[in-house]
């Protein structure tokens, strides 16, 4: 919209095709990206982070912030995997300009998270798997306003802590126990990654080696 152009009302053949907005904005990134996060995933620095907090005792959802490269893993990967593109749908409770944009009062609106969680201006390095996006100079955890797997607002997904909490329990557990690679013969290279298309977003099935570190 050119500059100093009046808001114009959408309509509602704009709003009733989320399926094409799904199509046209979320493309899905080239799978030599998202093999960045396999290679760093199998990467020992998690590994050894682990063992020399935890050790060899049960993970605990209070060592989360003495593991702070984990913690940073496990948010990267929720940024890049963004499994759930698209919030529930919601209303608006008053009549509202957005981006030049005039939505009326009462009108469905579903909100893009992929958008935030890819944004140029707020992610240093936004198509690229990239830990450092959650640790500062010191290497320290640091929250950050874009990331938004979940839903925002006062209906706000009410399992986000839960899920937040079992997704570090897991990823922890499994590292400190096994370590991960492609079966004999397949290179890093070779997994397409490339997300499933459906509800949501979930990765093809694959082949892979299991070994304990215990």
């Amino acid at each position: 919209m050119e500059k100093g152009a009046r808001p114009q009302q959408l309509s509602k053949e704009k709003l009733k095709k989320p399926q094409q907005l799904e199509q046209s904005t979320l493309q899905v990134q080239h799978c030599s990206t998202v093999r960045s996060s396999v290679r760093s995933i199998m990467s020992y620095r998690v590994q050894e982070e682990i063992s020399k907090v935890i050790g060899s005792r049960q993970p605990m959802a209070e060592d989360r912030k003495n593991l702070p490269y984990t913690d940073a893993v496990t948010h990267e990967i929720q940024r890049m995997a963004n499994i759930a593109p698209l919030s529930l749908p919601h209303a608006t409770s008053q009549d509202v300009t957005f981006q030049g944009y005039f939505i009326k009062k009462g009108t469905d609106v579903i909100v893009l998270l992929a958008s935030v969680l890819k944004d140029e201006s707020e992610w240093e390095t936004p198509h690229s798997f990239n830990p450092a996006h959650f640790l500062n100079d010191k290497g320290q955890f640091v929250k950050r306003d874009a990331f938004l797997p979940f839903p925002a607002g006062r209906r706000a997904c009410p399992g986000e802590s839960l899920a937040r909490m079992e997704l570090f329990l897991f990823f922890t557990s499994l590292l400190q126990r096994f370590h991960f690679s492609p079966p004999p013969g397949v290179t890093e290279d070779d997994l397409d990654l490339t997300p499933v298309v459906g509800t949501s977003l979930f990765p093809p099935d694959h082949q892979l080696c299991v070994v304990s570190r215990v």
